[in-house]
């Protein structure tokens, strides 16, 4: 309790001006450090488990830490290894000096990671879009057969397919399909 109105009488001495030197430290607004991130590049997207973060910071002395941890710094150049997410990451940096305000920066990067194409052979449209979406991946159907195709029973299955199956392809990547009752 005692503590808690020290605390108080404090803040009002403060408000009323009553603080000395300090009001006039705390009114000057500290210069940050100067704080560059070289790489990887905002919006970088890359396929790596990990990614080298590196950059710049004056003063040369500057602390810098990067997703919280201690960033290697020499002769004011900064390097960390970063473990990245499967997906959008966003990489923090922030660097302090003695007597500079701090300085804070962030980079977006994107890890990529490949998916396998499944086998569509022989399975109905529906099948097939079910696999290609499970991975990930889009469909693209083109009707083939002949002339004939549709006076044959059962329905139409795919008989060929681009990318072929079990290649490792980005996720997204559309895999064409050509489809007829009779391969």
């Amino acid at each position: 309790m005692r503590s808690s109105v020290l605390v108080l009488a404090c803040l009002a001495a403060a408000a009323a001006g009553c603080g000395g030197g300090d009001d006039e430290r705390a009114q000057r607004a500290l210069v940050p450090v100067e704080l560059r991130v070289e790489q990887p590049a905002d919006e970088a997207v890359v396929r790596e488990e990990t990614v080298q973060v590196r950059g710049s910071v004056e003063p040369a002395g500057s602390a810098v830490r990067v997703m919280g941890q201690d960033a290697a710094v020499s002769g004011g150049t900064f390097t960390a290894d970063v473990t990245l997410d499967p997906g959008a990451n966003v990489i923090d940096v922030m660097a302090t000096a003695r007597g500079r305000g701090p300085a804070m920066t962030a980079v977006r990067v994107t890890r990529e990671l490949n998916v396998e194409v499944p086998d569509l052979d022989g399975l109905e449209v529906e099948q097939a879009q079910a696999r290609v979406a499970d991975a990930g991946l889009e469909l693209e159907v083109t009707d083939g057969g002949g002339l004939f195709d549709d006076l044959l029973p059962g329905a139409p299955a795919v008989c060929r397919q681009d990318p072929e199956a079990g290649e490792q392809v980005r996720r997204g990547t559309k895999v064409q399909v050509e489809t007829a009752r009779s391969c």
